[in-house]
């Protein structure tokens, strides 16, 4: 199960009267944080970094709960709310990933995403997602957090260096010695 701070979550409920947006910020009470792209953006995130199936659906209450928790406390909301809500997922699943330590299998997790009419199934197909999926897993947690934030959520190398906190040439390092080593592991493993 997910983990994030949650005295802090009960106490931002609690100094709002239980309202979730407070009254602070731009956040209507009544509307959610996160529309149905961002969600799904979320998901994706939280699964490509390791968080099984059955823990999205806190992943993404996470997410909802720490915007939520910024328009509380006054702070203004993040320029690009699915940029910042990508980091925070990204963030969630590293978290997810060190306490478990779990080395599940990603192609699982992978084929639940995958949309059946977008992506056809062949055997050729499957062996590469499974192959990616398994690269993934044995990645560093910081070069699996880039890897799926620059190609999964489609976020540009300036982005995530500003939501990440690190400068630009990190990021790039990270993708650079990630990438070399999928396409190390894919070639071992005979798949291209």
């Amino acid at each position: 199960m997910l983990r994030g701070r949650p005295r802090r979550g009960r106490e931002a409920h609690a100094a709002t009267g239980g309202d979730p947006g407070g009254g602070a910020g731009p956040l209507d009470a009544a509307a959610d944080p996160l529309d149905a792209a961002q969600e799904r953006r979320v998901r994706a995130v939280l699964a490509l970094g390791g968080v099984p199936q059955a823990d999205l659906p806190d992943g993404v209450q996470q997410v909802r709960l720490r915007l939520l928790e910024r328009a509380a406390s006054g702070r203004e909301a993040p320029r690009d709310v699915s940029a910042w809500a990508a980091v925070v997922a990204s963030n969630l699943a590293m978290d997810w990933h060190r306490a478990k330590r779990r080395q599940e299998r990603l192609g699982e997790r992978l084929a639940a995403l995958r949309q059946p009419a977008e992506h056809p199934s062949g055997e050729d197909s499957s062996v590469l997602s499974v192959a990616v999926a398994q690269g993934l897993d044995e990645l560093p947690d910081a070069q699996r957090q880039v890897v799926v934030l620059r190609f999964y959520a489609d976020l540009p190398v300036r982005s995530i260096a500003e939501q990440l906190g690190v400068p630009e040439g990190t990021v790039k390092s990270r993708l650079h010695t990630a990438v070399r080593a999928l396409r190390a592991r894919l070639h071992e493993d005979e798949v291209v």
